[in-house]
């Protein structure tokens, strides 16, 4: 089976005037369907720049993007619009819930943004993992801040996406609501077999992933199999110290 995100040869270089900024060099990377993996790196590192390309968000100077096996580097602006649609979901740090809609029409919207009918019993099951099945009929504001980010994982969730990418999603919670929100991305990768790719500066966010990519300097530096927090720690400690040297050396 193809992998659900493939990035290969990824170069990523952004031109002001006469200056040019590599923010990726050459990143090649498989992501396997079923996979937790969280992207780690200092500021600067290149971490979101993989994401948005990996995502269809950006553009790569060069190299190719596949997503569930669709190259989308040929794609025009409305297919890869369609391909974000059905085959991506996004979790992001704010929540980007629509203020003026209940919990469950925020759930449903990306279904509705693609013209496709909700099923019933998997839009129900969301909601009972999220937790939120009593909050269906409120709006974002009267939810706290650990509910909104629930209900924006199961919105990520509703079209059945190949992949999930989540930017920073503990990044505005305090410790308990990070927690809870860190568990249902992991139950969601054990109990449905989702694809999550999680951009985090926290070693005790991505010590729930699988697999943690640690970048420094627009390049992935060290992979870390099931880490844990310490080493995640240590690891990004080596990255800064990476980022300073190459810095150095350009």
């Amino acid at each position: 089976m193809s992998p659900a995100i493939r990035l290969q040869d990824v170069a990523k270089v952004y031109r002001t005037g006469q200056t040019e900024v590599t923010a990726l060099h050459r990143v090649s990377l498989d992501v396997p369907r079923g996979e937790f993996v969280a992207v780690m790196g200092p500021s600067g590192s290149g971490k979101s720049t993989l994401m948005h390309c990996a995502a269809g968000l950006d553009t790569p100077s060069s190299g190719e993007v596949i997503v569930d096996g669709v190259a989308i580097g040929g794609l025009n602006e409305t297919r890869r619009t369609e391909l974000r649609r059905e085959r991506i979901g996004f979790v992001f740090q704010s929540y980007n819930l629509v203020s003026s809609l209940s919990v469950a029409d925020n759930i449903t919207l990306p279904l509705r943004m693609a013209r496709r009918r909700a099923d019933p019993a998997w839009v129900a099951e969301l909601v009972e993992r999220v937790g939120l099945t009593e909050r269906l009929h409120h709006r974002p504001a009267e939810l706290s801040g650990g509910q909104q980010q629930r209900a924006a994982i199961a919105r990520a969730l509703v079209a059945r996406p190949a992949v999930v990418f989540a930017d920073e999603p503990t990044g505005a919670l305090d410790l308990r609501a990070a927690r809870e929100v860190l568990a249902l991305l992991r139950r969601m990768v054990d109990e449905l077999g989702q694809t999550v790719v999680m951009v985090s500066h926290d070693p005790a966010a991505a010590a729930h992933a699988d697999r943690a990519l640690v970048m420094a300097d627009g390049r992935i530096v060290e992979t870390l199999l099931r880490p844990t927090a310490t080493e995640l720690a240590t690891s990004l400690m080596g990255a800064q110290e990476a980022a300073f040297t190459m810095a150095g050396e350009s």
